[in-house]
């Protein structure tokens, strides 16, 4: 099944590489949200989510992410250059890849966050800083 990808960014040209990446590794790319309302418009059409924390309409991004975890089943990873703001991460949230990111990061960061929303055994990128309670290869954190 092809997946869905939300892309939650405010910066515009940041949002459409992130786009041009989703849809360059097979995935389907449902929209660029820039902030909570439109994010949220985009939810039931999304199976993961790449959520920055900082959008236009200021620091929503840790509520989106919450929402789309808990209300509508996303998986959600968060992708920012403040990981501090997250502390020991969100409840029902994949973990976090510190901004910038390379293509490199950026490809490994959505193929693990597609496994986890399918339930596959998958290994995180080196850069991604996993929430408490979050599993690798089946051992928790």
């Amino acid at each position: 099944m092809k997946r869905k990808i939300l892309v939650v960014e405010d910066e515009i040209f940041v949002a459409t590489e992130i786009e041009h990446v989703i849809e360059e590794m097979g995935f389907t790319a449902v929209g660029i949200a820039a902030d909570e309302r439109s994010a949220l418009s985009l939810a039931a059409q999304a199976d993961v989510a790449l959520v920055d924390l900082n959008l236009q309409d200021g620091p929503t991004g840790i509520r989106i992410g919450h929402i789309l975890a808990q209300a509508h089943g996303v998986t959600v990873l968060f992708m920012t250059a403040n990981p501090s703001q997250l502390g020991d991460g969100v409840p029902g949230t994949v973990g976090v890849l510190p901004k910038p990111v390379t293509d490199r990061d950026l490809r490994a960061a959505v193929a693990y966050a597609v496994a986890r929303h399918d339930a596959t055994e998958a290994t995180p990128p080196p850069r991604l800083k996993l929430f408490n309670g979050q599993k690798v290869a089946g051992v928790a954190n």
